[in-house]
């Protein structure tokens, strides 16, 4: 393994869910050592419940919880690897004096929390710098930490729909469709990331430190950019057009040979797709010689782009009936040798099989102590000298907690054994009689 572009590097994490915890995996890949703290009491949402009510709802190992369910959940287990793990509970006054001497030691702080709540809790930037002059801090809330609506609350789902991209997904006259995943949070992560980044470097060259805010809305308001331009520059509102453009054609989704299986004693059927894109004259000309139809290239509905364009209801018909009993791999492979924009749909079960995928080592293999050996999205950026590394498995709730109140925080045993005696700290859940 070479040297880690970010070693040395460390970031406390008191993110949640996807968005922070996302920054931070993409931080600790290029070696930052990243602690999450989280407390044994209120831990990250995405471990899941404590006490699953339906063990079989949600994405765990062979849908079996476990004893520790908070260990086994596949979304928390994929965000979090290659950090530490430590409880403490910032309620408390102890915890709090505790956080501050770990901070004392770090680099970064990064948090998702509401607007305000770290101040409440007397743990915002103006007090923890007072322990760290050049700390760095990140507040990502979903509305930023300052406006008239800072205060408001929000997630993934809610911030795709404020930033306006529901308004231009979807079918024609049809409702506003939400793409199926909350776009706004990985986006901004990344953004999350590449502030740390910038802040480091300012940090490196003048000693200082700052705060950065970065609100999710923001970040999915981005998404928007050409929707945006188009308005003030025509005064044009874009509505959905589903999976066709604004100018190429043929562009879109085509049906290819279903696939079959039997699922308890019932043959169902697995729809599966090709999307292509053709932009000009010659691959229009190169997809006709394919489907066996070069007839259709001198076809006057669809010699010109602006042809086909216009006659889109005659051509897709033409397109999918050449395909229907093909197999979508061999579709792809045809179309791209004759430099044509083609791609396999993929599902999450095919998507782990993508050779492509594979060949780049885009999945790697981790063990975790209590979820077992699974693939899991290997480093995003793969730097020729330091290209990162999947060095441990997301931690078990507190697993670090000792380690790190004694090796970076500083306290000695009589102070992590109080912490731990009055519940302030410690490893696992803290969980209230079962009913």
């Amino acid at each position: 393994m070479g040297r880690l572009p970010l070693k040395g590097v460390r970031i406390v994490d008191l993110s949640i869910v996807w968005a922070g915890p996302h920054c931070t995996r993409l931080l600790a890949d290029m070696g930052a050592e990243v602690i999450k703290v989280e407390s044994r009491g209120w831990f990250d949402p995405i471990r899941g419940p404590a006490r699953p009510r339906n063990p079989g709802d949600g994405c765990y190992p062979a849908n079996e919880p476990g004893e520790r369910p908070y260990n086994r959940h596949g979304y928390f287990n994929e965000r979090n690897r290659n950090k530490l793990g430590v409880c403490l509970d910032l309620r408390h006054e102890l915890g709090k004096a505790a956080f501050k001497r770990l901070v004392a030691a770090s680099d970064v702080v990064v948090e998702n929390f509401s607007a305000g709540v770290m101040d409440r809790l007397g743990l915002g930037y103006d007090q923890l710098r007072r322990v760290r002059p050049d700390l760095i801090m990140l507040s990502m809330p979903s509305f930023g930490c300052t406006g008239p609506e800072s205060h408001y609350v929000g997630y993934g789902a809610t911030n795709d729909q404020l930033s306006g991209l529901v308004s231009v997904t979807g079918y024609g006259e049809g409702e506003p469709e939400n793409i199926g995943i909350n776009a706004s949070d990985p986006i901004a992560g990344q953004h999350a990331a590449a502030a740390v980044l910038a802040a480091l470097v300012h940090r490196r060259r003048s000693g200082r430190g700052q705060f950065v805010d970065l609100s999710h809305r923001e970040s999915a308001a981005r998404l928007m950019a050409g929707p945006v331009i188009d308005y003030f520059l025509n005064s044009r509102v874009a509505a959905p057009r589903g999976n066709r453009h604004a100018s190429a054609a043929p562009h879109g989704c085509y049906p290819c040979a279903p696939r079959l299986r039997e699922e308890d004693g019932v043959t169902k059927r697995d729809e599966r797709w090709v999307a292509l894109s053709v932009e000009t004259d010659g691959q229009w000309a190169a997809l006709c010689q394919a489907m066996g139809r070069p007839d259709l290239a001198r076809d006057p509905r669809f010699t010109d782009v602006v042809s086909r364009w216009r006659n889109q209801e005659q051509m897709d018909p033409l397109i999918a009936a050449w395909m229907a009993p093909r197999e979508p791999a061999d579709v792809m492979v045809t179309l791209q040798s004759k430099g044509i924009a083609a791609g396999v749909l993929h599902s999450g079960e095919t998507l782990l099989a993508d050779p492509q995928l594979r060949s780049l080592g885009f999945w790697a293999p981790i063990t975790h102590p209590e979820a077992g050996t699974h693939d899991y999205m290997g480093v995003a950026w793969r730097l020729s000298a330091t290209p990162g590394a999947i060095r441990s498995p997301a931690p078990c709730l507190g697993q670090h907690t000792e380690q790190i109140l004694r090796d970076i925080a500083g306290l000695s045993k009589a102070e992590i054994d109080r912490l731990v005696s009055e519940g302030v700290a410690g490893e696992g859940a803290a969980l209230p009689d079962p009913p």
